[in-house]
């Protein structure tokens, strides 16, 4: 009996450890810190497929519990919503801060949407313009970072064949070849030193027309009113108490935030607007916004294709690299372990 006593006393230790083991993690996860793999180059070079981050919560603010929902899973109680409240954080979302958050345009509550990683090039109030790939932040071209990636136009002297082995050694990648052009994907340091052989004749940045169309084909609201992302007309990074005037030419632009984000309902008929069964022209935001851009410019699916990301979709600010794994070689980037992210 006195062993069988002890084994229960020993089982019930165990027990009560895991229990408050688990209520911890819960704590942790919820208002401090969490985990991200980087899934896609999207981020390159700043952040490589690989990567993974320690994102802190208490930056921002974290949020409370959104959804009834099962811990440490994808698993919620559908069509109950918690009430929630943001606790404040020790600092605002800065411009160019690389930031997560929930990618906004899921069916689904906010805090079980995907999570997705970009960088905060506008905050509420900016103006934001794209001209030939530059992007112009308020009038003045943004901070061009040296990790920033793009597509290049190569073309090789006399059609020589230009190595892919030497290009992808060097940090670049090749996405199409043929009759002595390339178009590579590579930071602009990289093109320097590639323009720099001998059997390179040209290398320019690769940029699409200004009419040709590759957004409306995508299906987002947002851009719509746009033919690529190469060429944006300036638009005002949406805040909350901003009051704008409602037309069929910047309705892309505010569709989502007024029916999605902020649960309006509205009829249109070309620039006439019956917003909740008022007809009116006039609405006043309700939340910041925010547009986020990946680093790897071309290879990258953000708020220039959907649009911006409301304040309650943000997550946390990325902290640092806790470890990286290189899928090609099978080996870890040991140099890349505990750098913090910039």
């Amino acid at each position: 009996m006195a062993e069988d006593a002890k084994a229960k006393h020993w089982a019930r230790e165990w027990l009560d450890a895991l229990i408050w083991a688990a209520i911890a993690a819960i704590i942790l996860r919820t208002f401090f810190f969490g985990a991200y793999r980087i899934p896609t180059p999207s981020m390159e070079k700043t952040l490589l497929t690989g990567d993974f981050l320690i994102v802190t919560k208490l930056a921002y603010g974290p949020r409370t519990p959104m959804t009834l929902s099962v811990p440490f899973t994808d698993i919620y109680v559908p069509g109950v919503n918690v009430p929630w409240f943001r606790i404040p954080g020790y600092s605002e979302i800065k411009r160019d801060d690389i930031v997560v958050f929930n990618y906004p345009i899921d069916v689904a509550p906010v805090s079980v949407k995907t999570n997705y990683i970009k960088r905060a090039v506008g905050i509420p109030g900016d103006r934001v313009e794209i001209s030939n790939k530059l992007l112009y932040i308020n009038g003045e071209l943004s901070e061009q970072f040296e990790t920033l990636m793009y597509n290049y136009r190569v073309t090789a002297r006399d059609r020589v064949r230009l190595s892919s082995a030497r290009i992808r050694e060097m940090g670049g990648s090749v996405l199409q070849s043929g009759n002595g052009g390339y178009i590579i994907n590579m930071t602009p340091s990289v093109a320097g030193d590639i323009a720099a052989w001998p059997e390179v004749e040209q290398v320019e940045k690769y940029i699409l027309p200004e009419e040709f169309d590759i957004f409306n084909r995508r299906g987002f609201n947002f851009s719509r009113g746009f033919n690529n992302h190469d060429h944006m007309r300036e638009f005002t990074v949406p805040y909350s108490g901003q009051q704008i005037e409602l037309s069929s030419d910047n309705w892309h632009i505010y569709q989502d935030i007024i029916e999605r984000y902020e649960r309006n309902t509205v009829r249109r008929d070309g620039d006439t607007f019956v917003i909740n069964g008022e007809e009116t022209n006039r609405y006043t935001i309700q939340k910041d916004y925010y547009f986020m851009m990946g680093d790897n410019r071309d290879d990258s699916e953000d708020s220039r294709f959907w649009g911006f990301v409301p304040d309650d979709h943000v997550i946390g600010k990325a902290g640092m690299i806790y470890f990286s794994w290189d899928g090609e070689r099978f080996l870890p980037r040991v140099g890349r372990m505990f750098n913090l992210i910039h």
